[in-house]
């Protein structure tokens, strides 16, 4: 293909990316609306006041009848494979409603997938999908309960959670050793509340602690709320509280009143829910870094830099103690910071020049006080579980080094030595996880052609921690980092895009993210042939820089799939700009 399309596809890209910013100077994008977050939110406004919420049930309603495929399941989003899951979850919402010819298909692919309809066989093919982690297994298993749907003893099938753990102080919870992930502790409160309720233990002392505490977790919950009532933003875990609560006999809590609010605002006109309200701090990083943010305009620059500064956290979070210093993945109360939008926004704050070095240094010191006792960096909380999302990750050190390496030599000399101690036990993280193969496998990206629904991408993960090459302190990881580029250049699909592993169909997401990362490459010394592949294949994807449909690679909330609309054309935009070199828009 001629640079010609190259360069026609890089400008409307690039076009298109300065088109979708804000007036106030970010990027907001849009989440995919998913078949899951609307059977959920449906169900808590059934169980809550069907009549009062009879118009949004039945939109909503309405909506999956709509999406759902052709097998007669459902899939996260509506260019997602069925899965147990949301199939479960939407055969339970139909309870809301009377609708046998819709309960008849979801029934026979429950029946295909599970082998039968009995409770005790469906529960556990939901638990086997998601092994020791009860992060969604049981409020999956608790929602078919809620609805009838395991029979008079379904009870017996939902796995107690310790809410009664929520009463002691934060800090235990790194010995504790939770069954579920440090970002669901409400679900942990609210599914554990009312499997109590429904279900007690027959250890009167353990009984009566439980009920003795009940008062103290409903108060936790409302403690860690945000002001918008949505939990992490998110309507499956909003929802999951919500319907808990109710079923618990606390529907007049006012943790029930304040995400019911956050549910009906969430609503989309179609009659669906996202996943997530937005990612707007996330993407917004994502442009920046992908070198779309007229840099060379002293007032833009500053607007975004401003935005994002005061998007950092400067105070104790109440969600997870967290200390300040991170940013979360949104500008909403509902936020957390975390290892990814941290590092993001330290890039970017580097590359629109920044000259605020306190801000830069908190950050960097956050990212120093969450590393793992292994080297590597988790999402939210230091040395919680060995469950995903708290263990230590490739993609999110990665990018940790990235944004140290970005800001290291503005710091005085001691707090150098400190980030250079926690360098060299993060590149040992990564020598170590590499695969045998030589790709490394992120964190939350998934592809769900991959066997089985493997939830890691392993293009996504080698791609991020391959732009370490180059890195300053990154010389000894130059042998794993040569492999891993070969490992991409082996897994380019005869078309010459890129899906999330070998086989896989290719995507935009996919292949820019492999395209960027081997522009960085210089060796093996085929790598420019295999990106200059991969750039013609985006020409052609998307249309000469015109359309850019998304693919459901992002992975939330425990084998949870979405995709936004923003991932396709920012990453086309960062795979163009690296292979031209850093030009600013």
């Amino acid at each position: 293909m001629s640079n010609d399309a190259w360069e026609t596809t890089r400008r409307n890209a690039r076009s298109a990316l300065a088109a979708a910013r804000t007036d106030g100077g970010f990027w907001v994008g849009e989440l995919s609306s998913s078949a899951l977050s609307t059977a959920v939110a449906v169900f808590t406004l059934h169980l809550l006041d069907a009549a009062n919420y009879a118009d949004a049930i039945r939109s909503g309603l309405d909506w999956l009848r709509r999406t759902q495929n052709d097998d007669g399941g459902f899939g996260d989003t509506d260019r997602s494979k069925s899965n147990i899951s949301t199939t479960a979850l939407c055969w339970a919402a139909f309870t809301a409603g009377d609708d046998a010819a819709t309960t008849t298909k979801i029934e026979a692919w429950l029946t295909r997938e599970a082998g039968s309809l009995e409770p005790r066989e469906l529960a556990k093919t939901i638990a086997d999908r998601y092994g020791k982690d009860r992060t969604f297994s049981v409020p999956i298993l608790t929602m078919l309960a809620i609805a009838g749907k395991l029979g008079p003893h379904g009870w017996r099938l939902v796995p107690p959670l310790p809410f009664e753990l929520a009463a002691l102080p934060f800090a235990w919870f790194q010995i504790l050793r939770l069954p579920v992930v440090s970002y669901a502790l409400p679900a942990l409160i609210a599914m554990g509340l009312v499997r109590h309720t429904q279900r007690p233990t027959w250890f009167l002392p353990w009984r009566w602690l439980r009920n003795g505490v009940t008062s103290r977790c409903l108060r936790k919950l409302r403690t860690i709320q945000p002001t918008t009532g949505g939990y992490l933003e998110a309507t499956p875990l909003t929802a999951f509280v919500g319907m808990s609560l109710i079923h618990a006999g606390h529907a007049a809590s006012p943790v029930v009143a304040h995400g019911v609010e956050f549910l009906v605002r969430s609503r989309r006109p179609d009659g669906s829910w996202p996943i997530d309200t937005n990612l707007t701090t996330w993407v917004t990083t994502l442009a920046v870094n992908a070198g779309a943010t007229a840099v060379d305009d002293d007032a833009k620059r500053k607007q975004v830099e401003s935005w994002l500064l005061a998007q950092q956290y400067r105070t104790v979070h109440p969600y997870t103690m967290a200390a300040p210093g991170g940013w979360a993945w949104t500008d909403l109360a509902g936020g957390v910071p975390d290892a990814d939008d941290t590092p993001g926004a330290l890039l970017a704050l580097a590359k629109l020049k920044s000259d605020n070095v306190e801000a830069a240094r908190l950050g960097c010191e956050w990212l120093l006080n969450l590393q793992n006792g292994d080297g590597g960096i988790p999402t939210f909380c230091k040395g919680w579980t060995g469950l995903p999302f708290d263990r230590s990750s490739n993609d999110l050190t990665a990018h940790t080094l990235r944004a140290w390496a970005a800001w290291r030599g503005r710091f005085d000399a001691k707090f150098q030595a400190k980030l250079d101690a926690a360098w060299d036990r993060a590149i040992r993280f990564l020598q170590r996880s590499q695969m045998q193969d030589g790709e490394w496998l992120p964190l939350w990206f998934g592809n769900e052609h991959l066997p089985q629904g493997a939830i890691e991408n392993a293009t996504h993960g080698t791609a991020r921690v391959l732009l370490c090459i180059g890195l300053p302190g990154c010389e000894s990881l130059q042998p794993e980092l040569e492999r891993a580029a070969r490992w991409l250049q082996q897994s380019q699909n005869a078309d010459g895009g890129w899906g999330g592993g070998s086989g896989t169909p290719s995507s935009i997401e996919e292949t820019a993210l492999a395209c960027e990362a081997l522009a960085a490459a210089s060796e093996p010394a085929d790598c420019g042939e295999s990106r200059n592949r991969g750039l013609d294949w985006l020409c052609e994807a998307t249309a000469n820089g015109t359309r850019f449909p998304a693919t459901p690679i992002g992975f939330y909330f425990a084998n949870l799939w979405y995709h936004e609309q923003l991932y396709p054309l920012i990453f086309t935009v960062a795979a163009f700009e690296s292979a031209y070199g850093t030009v600013e828009v």
